[in-house]
């Protein structure tokens, strides 16, 4: 358990957080369910008096090789998993869902849909996310906003009113500051908090009430403030990058950290919210909005051109001063697997780090001791090196 006593009062929360969440839906509330991406703004959800719930649990083996019987095994791993867990029954959260919103990115996601809108009761609500971002693609991309705020509206019979939509990007930007001035604080040559528990505060986030967050996210950041810092050899510091981090697939930090190392920051397209960005309300919210979740954040793999991404994890590799980075991807994600070859040479070129590469289909019995042994051997690399 963790050291920080707003993280174990977190984790004394997120046990009554489903009950509190079915209590909510007995009185009426409609709980909004998305797929990750950093496409969906949770904002919209709030100004409709309802209740957002990221769908980012991953790590099972189960809900992967039950989804084979619905669609393809050459799907991207989270994916599949995301249609194991709602035939397969038993995991709350996605059992309280009355609309699902998919942000269409590719092929993968758009088959969590259809099986979704196929093999269930539940409403699926989908717009497609452009990967350029020219003049057309923003247009496109805030025509979808203006379609899901119309069925938002229609869903949960309450209007987006301005006022609730400028209180409700008030408070994700309080949330999102936070995120980013205790991640800033990892900068440290001695970090106040370990990888996984920053990285499980984050996942946190994406079902906790927003109130409730916020309060959280403030005394952690008060409490780090505060801590001491033990002198000593500062350990191995490693940026952590890839295609998904699904909330319960902790065996990579485990060991990263259980080895020595420890996880400093980490970008991934899928599993963490992008506390990255900062909302300016300029006027006109809906647009405000799409400039934000598309314009400006950092574009996923699949984006062309490739180089923004690519370009702000070596930022992060520079201001965080990493002596490692490890690239974890699931299987059958071809566009972060392709971009992971052109990322080592830009690595090798620009900052000489090393870097590891892993690959998963969340097959524990099989992945671990293999991770294992290459995670050993690649800290080990990195100590001698620092």
């Amino acid at each position: 358990m963790s050291t920080l006593r707003a993280l174990q009062r977190l984790d004394e929360y997120l046990k009554v957080r489903v009950e509190e969440l079915r209590e909510l839906k007995r009185r009426g509330k409609k709980i909004i369910g998305y797929l990750p991406g950093g496409f969906m703004p949770e904002e919209l959800v709030y100004a409709c008096d309802a209740i957002p719930v990221q769908l980012i649990r991953g790590g099972d083996p189960e809900p992967v090789a039950i989804s084979a019987g619905y669609v393809p095994r050459f799907l991207d791993t989270f994916c599949r998993s995301q249609i194991g867990y709602k035939i397969l029954g038993g995991e709350p959260l996605y059992e309280l869902i009355d609309l699902l919103v998919v942000p269409v990115t590719d092929n993968n996601i758009r088959a969590v849909a259809d099986c979704w809108n196929y093999y269930t009761k539940v409403e699926v609500f989908r717009y497609g996310v452009p990967h350029v971002k020219d003049d057309l693609a923003f247009d496109y991309y805030l025509e979808g906003l203006r379609s899901l705020k119309e069925k938002l509206e229609n869903f949960t019979g309450n209007k987006v009113e301005e006022n609730k939509l400028k209180k409700a990007i008030e408070l994700s930007n309080r949330m999102r500051a936070l995120f980013r001035r205790i991640s800033s604080l990892r900068q440290s040559p001695q970090p106040p908090i370990t990888g996984k528990d920053f990285i499980k505060l984050n996942h946190a986030s994406s079902y906790a009430d927003n109130g409730v967050m916020l309060e959280i996210l403030e005394s952690v950041l008060s409490e780090l403030e505060k801590k001491e810092v033990h002198l000593g050899s500062p350990p191995p510091r490693v940026l952590l990058t890839g295609s998904t981090l699904a909330m319960g697939d902790y065996k990579v930090v485990d060991l990263l950290e259980g080895n020595g190392a420890q996880v400093v920051i980490e970008y991934f397209d899928e599993g963490l919210r992008d506390y990255w960005q900062h909302i300016e309300m300029s006027g006109d919210l809906l647009k405000d909005l799409a400039e934000s979740y598309f314009r400006k954040k950092v574009p996923a793999a699949y984006f062309r051109p490739s180089r923004e991404r690519l370009d702000f994890i070596l930022k992060l590799a520079k201001e965080f001063q990493v002596d490692g980075i490890v690239w974890y991807q699931l299987m059958y994600r071809d566009g972060v697997d392709i971009q992971s070859y052109r990322f080592s040479r830009m690595l090798n070129d620009e900052l000489r780090i090393p870097i590891l590469k892993l690959q998963s289909d969340w097959d524990v019995a099989g992945e671990v001791g293999q991770f294992r042994t290459r995670i050993e051997t690649f800290v080990q690399m990195i100590s001698r090196r620092k």
